[in-house]
C-alpha cells in the first residue's frame, strides 16, 4: 500500500512541473510595448515579466529559454 501511495505522489509532482526548452536564432524584431521577440525563423516569443534584455538588437543572435508548450520566454541570452 505504501508503494502505491509513494508512486502516486511522485507522479502528481511531475504532472505540475513545467519543462523548459531552448531555441537559438537571430532577432528580426523586438517590440517593447508587447514584449515580443521575433526570430528569423518566424517564431515569436513573449518575454516574461522580470526577464532582463541586455544588448538585444535586431540582427543579433540569441538563445531563448521558454516554457515548453508555450511561447513565454523565461530567459534571453545574447550570443556574441
Amino acid at each position: 500500500m505504501k508503494k502505491i501511495i509513494i508512486t502516486t505522489v511522485s507522479l502528481l509532482g511531475l504532472a505540475g512541473a513545467a519543462y523548459a526548452a531552448e531555441i537559438e536564432g537571430v532577432v528580426t524584431n523586438y517590440d517593447p510595448a508587447t514584449k515580443m521577440i521575433v526570430l528569423e525563423s518566424g517564431e515569436a516569443f513573449r518575454v516574461a515579466d522580470g526577464v532582463q534584455l541586455d544588448n538585444l538588437q535586431p540582427g543579433g543572435k540569441v538563445v531563448i529559454t521558454y516554457d515548453d508548450g508555450t511561447t513565454d520566454a523565461t530567459a534571453v541570452s545574447v550570443v556574441e
